[in-house]
């Protein structure tokens, strides 16, 4: 489908007659992508039941009809989005573990996590809703799952090195990626202190346990900010 748009410029001939502004067409990719942003933003702002299928065509300048020619539908908007998040975050936590040291590997953890906040709130705010949708593709509580399991390979071959039993590795992951995600959901708003701050702040807990805390913890990787 190619979607007209009008412009509203016009120009005039040597006459000073006006000439009908050319109109631009937007792909059909285009569109979606268009939508798909405008609906991010409204998801994030409003949630899913407080936006319409009629706001989100007022947004793009189009009809509702084109907005169910691309998604079916609000919900179908709304999966597409919250599918296209988990993949962003999971794929920026997922790549950012890269360090051979353990407490560098969850500093880089932690940092994806918060970068992911910082440059994507939108994202973030519709992820940590609960989904209305229930043939929605995740969760948040699936995502962190899916995170935790990448975690859970670097904590076993570490327990394994150390001693320690592997077969807790599961726990230990689920218990630091979900310490991670719900600091984030709380740094979200307040935004203080720093982010590299905060980073070292979780790494500190998890690293040295209550027992052992720094009393200024510091970030031992090449990132610092």
């Amino acid at each position: 489908m190619i979607d007209a748009v009008a412009t509203d410029s016009s120009s005039t001939q040597g006459n000073d007659k006006p000439r009908r502004a050319r109109r631009t067409r937007m792909t059909g990719a285009e569109r979606r992508q268009q939508l798909l942003e405008i609906g991010r933003t409204l998801f994030a702002a409003k949630g899913f039941e407080g936006t319409s299928v009629e706001e989100i065509a007022a947004k793009a300048g189009v009809s509702k009809p084109v907005v169910y020619e691309h998604f079916g539908g609000k919900e179908g908007l709304y999966a597409v989005v919250v599918d296209r998040e988990m993949r962003r975050l999971l794929d920026m936590v997922t790549g950012s573990l890269t360090a051979g040291h353990p407490r560098e590997l969850c500093e880089q953890a932690a940092f994806a996590l918060l970068d992911y906040i910082e440059e994507y709130t939108d994202g973030f705010r519709i992820l940590v809703r609960d989904s209305p949708i229930p043939q929605s593709t995740g969760s948040f509580a699936s995502l962190i799952s899916d995170i935790a399991t990448q975690v859970e390979d670097i904590l076993g071959r570490e327990f394994k090195s150390r001693g320690f039993d592997p077969k807790l590795a599961p726990l230990y992951a689920q218990a630091l990626v979900g310490m991670v995600a719900l600091t984030g959901q709380w740094w979200l708003d307040v935004r203080r202190p720093k982010k590299a701050e905060v980073a070292a702040h979780l790494v500190n807990l998890a690293w040295h346990g209550l027992d052992g805390l720094e009393a200024k913890p510091h970030l031992i990787g090449r990132r610092k900010a």
